[in-house]
C-alpha cells in the first residue's frame, strides 16, 4: 500500500467517524430533551410504587440517564471546537451554539441545586430545546437536504453547512470554544470556592 492510498485510508475512516458522530448527535438531542420534559412524568410514576427502594431507583437511573445523555451530547459536540473538521465536513454550521447550551446545561446542574431548584431547571430545558433546534434544524434543512434542488433550495441549504458557510462557522467556532471557556472557568471557580469554604468551616 502507497503512503497515498494509506492516507486516503485514514480520511476516509476520518471523515466516516465524524459523520456517524454528526448522525448519532441527532438521536442524542432529542432523548436529553425528552427526558428533561418528562420530569413531571417520572415523578408521577415514583407515586404508583409501593416499596420506596423501587421509586428510589426509578428516580436514580432517570435521573443518571438524563444527565449522561446531555454529557454525551457535549462529548460528542466537541468535533465542533476543531476549525479543520467544520472547514472540511457537511456539519450544521450552528451546532458548536448547540454545544455551548449543552456545557451551559451542565454548568448550571453543577451550581444550583439540581431538580430542587425549579427555575434553574426550565432554563436548563430551555437551553437543551435551543441547542436541539440548533443543532437538529441545520442538519435536516442542510446537511440532510444537500440532494435536493431547487432556486431557493440552492442558496437556503449551503448557508446551513458549515463546510459550504466557512464565513459563518468558523467565527461560530472560535467564539462557541470562547464561550466554552468563560463557563469553564466559572465551573472551576465555584468548585475551588466551595471547597475553601467547607475547610473553613472544618
Amino acid at each position: 500500500m502507497t503512503p497515498d492510498q494509506l492516507s486516503g485510508l485514514f480520511d476516509a475512516g476520518e471523515a466516516f467517524v465524524e459523520g456517524t458522530i454528526a448522525a448519532v448527535l441527532v438521536v442524542l438531542w432529542v432523548l436529553a430533551v425528552g427526558l428533561h420534559v418528562a420530569r413531571p412524568f417520572m415523578v408521577r410514576s415514583t407515586e404508583k410504587f409501593t416499596l420506596r427502594l423501587g421509586a428510589d431507583l426509578w428516580w436514580i437511573i432517570y435521573v443518571g440517564l438524563r444527565d449522561i445523555l446531555t454529557l454525551q451530547v457535549f462529548l460528542g459536540s466537541f468535533i465542533f471546537f476543531y476549525p479543520d473538521v467544520v472547514s472540511g465536513m457537511a456539519l450544521p454550521v450552528t451546532g458548536s451554539l448547540a454545544a455551548v447550551c449543552a456545557f451551559a446545561v451542565m454548568v448550571i446542574k453543577l451550581m444550583t441545586r439540581g431538580d430542587a431548584d425549579t427555575g434553574w431547571y426550565r432554563w436548563q430545558t430551555v437551553l437543551l430545546t435551543i441547542g436541539s433546534v440548533l443543532y437538529i434544524g441545520p442538519y435536516m434543512l442542510g446537511v440532510q437536504a444537500t440532494l435536493l434542488t431547487g432556486q431557493r433550495v440552492d442558496v437556503i441549504v449551503p448557508a446551513l453547512v458549515s463546510s459550504t458557510n466557512t464565513d459563518l462557522s468558523l467565527p461560530l467556532c472560535y467564539l462557541s470554544a470562547a464561550m466554552v471557556g468563560i463557563l469553564g472557568l466559572v465551573a472551576v471557580a465555584f468548585n475551588l470556592r466551595g471547597t475553601s469554604s467547607r475547610r473553613k468551616t472544618a
